[in-house]
């Protein structure tokens, strides 16, 4: 949606009253996910060229997101890993759960002269990252590759090194596709790596693997293409290899309708259809039931992001809208925020 000037000067009027000052010094801030940071970065310059409301937003990933707002150090936390039940009974405060977009978590790596294409198993992913296998040119993965000349090098591994979310989606996916994994290293934030090296948010592994020839890890789809970094196909529950898109990804989700209505927490991975891309999530924003001292500018910067013209705004880096259905239940989530305020549209 284009606002006029007359409508942008009355928004930030509006939330300059709100708040006791000028809207010229009226900062927000955020901390957390890393997968979500290209698009919030746009969001947020676009916000700030409209209302003059500036975000402050520091990408540490989504364990140290989750933490800043428990510290209340943040107007906002931002985590592509919800919290689960337990999680919230640490907090301060009932938490509020925002989904704000979708992406794809992409197994890239760094071999001369092979593109992107290779074909990826969830068992071949397991063992990869269990240590069993070790050489690119194994027999397993030459199995379900057209490419049969795999070089004879080590797979060198990489993970994050700190609390994530991505690799909250990752190792969820792991655990629900092969039953070996899950018995032996599950889902988290972090887990119990049993090989690999470890690099900090996803520009780290992105780093890692470009450095490490026969390198090998996960991130976020923008980063695999922005940095002209390989990527490959993964099979999926329908036993189809499915390469990672903005298609592929919404197919996925789409396949969790129901499940979104009743929970937005649910995961999202290993999407039953032919066409859905196995390691698909969502990216969260957390905020606190009872509001807080930026509570009203806080909840308009979200129901901002909500509207079309912001939802279709991340496609042009490779990440999902979210389905109308999930923007509505976002929206009445907004609303039972103590001191919640809506950007005129929302």
């Amino acid at each position: 949606m284009r606002f006029s000037r007359a409508a942008i000067g009355a928004f930030a009027a509006a939330v300059a009253v709100s708040s006791g000052v000028g809207a010229h010094a009226i900062s927000l801030s955020g901390a957390g996910s890393t997968f979500a940071q290209p698009f919030y970065k746009l969001w947020f310059a676009k916000y700030k060229q409209q209302t003059g409301i500036s975000v402050d937003y520091q990408a540490i990933g989504s364990g140290a997101g989750i933490n800043a707002l428990k510290n209340k150090t943040v107007d906002f936390g931002a985590s592509d890993a919800p919290l689960s039940d337990n999680d919230e009974k640490t907090m301060p405060f009932p938490v509020v759960h925002i989904p704000t977009a979708g992406g794809a978590v992409v197994m890239s790596y760094n071999l001369k002269g092979i593109g992107c294409g290779l074909r990826f198993t969830p068992h071949i992913i397991a063992e990869i990252y269990s240590g069993k296998i070790t050489k690119w040119n194994d027999p397993q993965i030459e199995a379900v590759n057209f490419f049969k000349n795999l070089p004879d090098i080590p797979i060198q591994p990489v993970h994050r090194s700190d609390g994530s979310g991505t690799t909250y989606i990752f190792t969820s996916f792991l655990s629900k596709a092969d039953s070996g994994w899950a018995s032996t290293v599950g889902a988290g934030k972090s887990v119990n790596w049993p090989v690999g090296q470890g690099g900090p948010g996803n520009p780290g592994v992105v780093t890692k693997v470009q450095q490490t020839e026969g390198g090998f890890g996960y991130v976020e789809l923008a980063y695999a293409i922005q940095h002209h970094l390989p990527y490959g196909s993964v099979e999926n529950s329908a036993g189809n290899f499915v390469s990672p898109s903005i298609a592929t990804t919404l197919n996925a989700l789409q396949q969790y309708t129901a499940q979104l209505d009743k929970d937005v927490r649910t995961p999202t991975v290993d999407a039953p259809g032919v066409n859905s891309y196995p390691i698909s999530g969502l990216t969260y924003i957390l905020l606190y039931q009872h509001g807080g001292s930026h509570v009203g500018p806080t909840t308009q910067l979200w129901s901002w992001c909500l509207q079309p013209a912001q939802q279709q705004m991340v496609t042009t880096l490779n990440y999902v809208p979210l389905p109308p259905g999930l923007v509505k239940e976002d929206l009445a989530a907004i609303k039972t925020i103590s001191g919640a305020q809506l950007a005129s549209g929302g």
